[in-house]
């Protein structure tokens, strides 16, 4: 019997799985709320195409912004992220909850990115080290693929040169029939 969830619940799923880290998976996310990973892609796919809105909900809800707008927070470029914490600086949270409405943004990820600018961390560097663990797992998956080809192809033989041994014990050898 299929669970039955609550508009709020879903729009909650999808703010949270648009909005999460580049550390955490829909599958991992999809866990923790107890639903399925179809379950949550069905939401998202719903939002976007203004399917899952809760009655009155306006343009300027969170979520109306996040479906409309496809870029993530984890896929702005350091210099617009740069950008965006230069406009908000010396804003009041009123004009910063404005600003991030506009460019489809949370207030806490302003936060966020100017602690990583202050401390120095570069961004970038998590995603250059998801790209590189990416490059090493389809790396390994092509060279355990070719180990198997290539075990497959020695077993194959190894049995031909046993069959061969066993049909010269059987008929001789060429060599004894051309004397």
């Amino acid at each position: 019997m299929s669970q039955k969830f609550s508009e709020g619940f879903k729009i909650q799923a999808v703010e949270k799985a648009l909005n999460r880290s580049s550390g955490i998976t829909l599958v991992e996310l999809a866990e923790t709320l107890g639903i399925s990973l179809s379950s949550i892609r069905r939401w998202i796919r719903q939002s976007k195409n203004q399917q899952l809105t809760p009655y009155g909900l306006d343009s300027e809800h969170p979520l109306s912004a996040m479906t409309t707008k496809e870029k993530r927070p984890q896929d702005w470029s350091l210099e617009e992220k740069l950008n965006l914490i230069i406009k908000a600086d010396g804003l009041s949270e009123e004009a910063i909850s404005e600003l991030c409405r506009t460019v489809g943004a949370f207030p806490h990820h302003i936060k966020e990115w100017k602690q990583q600018i202050i401390k120095g961390t570069d961004v970038s560097k998590s995603t250059k080290k998801q790209v590189s663990i990416t490059a090493l797992r389809n790396e390994i998956k092509q060279l355990n693929k070719d180990l198997n080809r290539k075990n497959k192809a020695l077993a194959e033989t190894a049995a031909l040169l046993v069959l061969q041994k066993k049909v010269q014990e059987i008929w001789g050898s060429n060599e004894d029939n051309s004397q």
